[in-house]
């Protein structure tokens, strides 16, 4: 039961990473789509601010033109700066042109990461969805009726002498106090989460606790034998 719930464990875990990643993922694309999007609606609106000025000035130079063309050499030199005008405007707009083809075609590209990003997500969740279940079925079809467990009996001249009074301290208080969780006793004992967890899981694997699995966190007891001895050490102490 336990190598399943921790298979079961492992999967989600790993599955839950790979959705996290593939989300992070997902959402950093979004945000190269979102700023390259401004990035065109700027330059379109820049452009388009641009081309009307350019097209402001270009009717003011046609009327120049126009005005000075019975004019010679002023208004042969009026016409040639209107052309070369026109020039750099064309060239302006040509620039333009191809810096929004540019935009464009780089939208194109996000857009098609995003649409694959979103279509691996739903793909890794169906597999998620997929695992989850043969998990659940699994540990259904496997759940024992009995939730506790306990290792090898305790050896009764070894019992007491191998533990530090920290160990001992634990015991004490769950053979006064009853059943607890790791954390629970990590806010008796004083020690950190990690230390409390290998110090109750050494206990149990030396035989001085039985574990209730039937809930997460498991809960730890005294075994009866190790409780008894608790209880003659104590009376032989008074």
């Amino acid at each position: 039961m336990v190598e399943v719930l921790i298979l079961a464990g492992v999967l989600l875990v790993v599955t839950a990473g790979a959705s996290f990643e593939y989300y992070r993922q997902l959402r950093r694309v979004q945000r190269e789509y979102e700023k390259a999007k401004e990035a065109v609606d700027d330059v379109v609106l820049s452009f388009n601010r641009q081309l009307k000025q350019e097209a402001e000035r270009l009717g003011l130079v046609a009327y120049e033109v126009e005005a000075i063309s019975s004019k010679s050499e002023r208004a042969r030199n009026g016409a040639e700066e209107a052309r070369k005008r026109v020039q750099t405007l064309e060239t302006k707009i040509g620039s333009v042109l191809e810096s929004r083809e540019t935009m464009v075609r780089r939208l194109d590209e996000i857009d098609k990461k995003v649409c694959d990003a979103v279509a691996s997500q739903e793909t890794l969740a169906a597999k998620i969805s997929t695992m989850e279940e043969r998990a659940r079925q699994v540990s259904i079809s496997t759940a024992p009726e009995a939730k506790v467990e306990a290792v090898i009996p305790i050896k009764r001249e070894k019992a007491l002498a191998p533990l530090t009074e920290t160990e001992l301290s634990a015991l004490d208080m769950l053979a006064l106090e009853g059943p607890k969780t790791a954390p629970e006793i990590q806010g008796k004992i004083k020690l950190s989460r990690e230390h409390t967890a290998r110090l109750m899981k050494k206990l149990y694997e030396e035989g001085y606790l039985e574990r209730d699995t039937s809930k997460i966190p498991f809960k730890y007891r005294v075994k009866e034998e190790m409780g008894k001895l608790l209880k003659k050490t104590e009376s032989e102490s008074a």
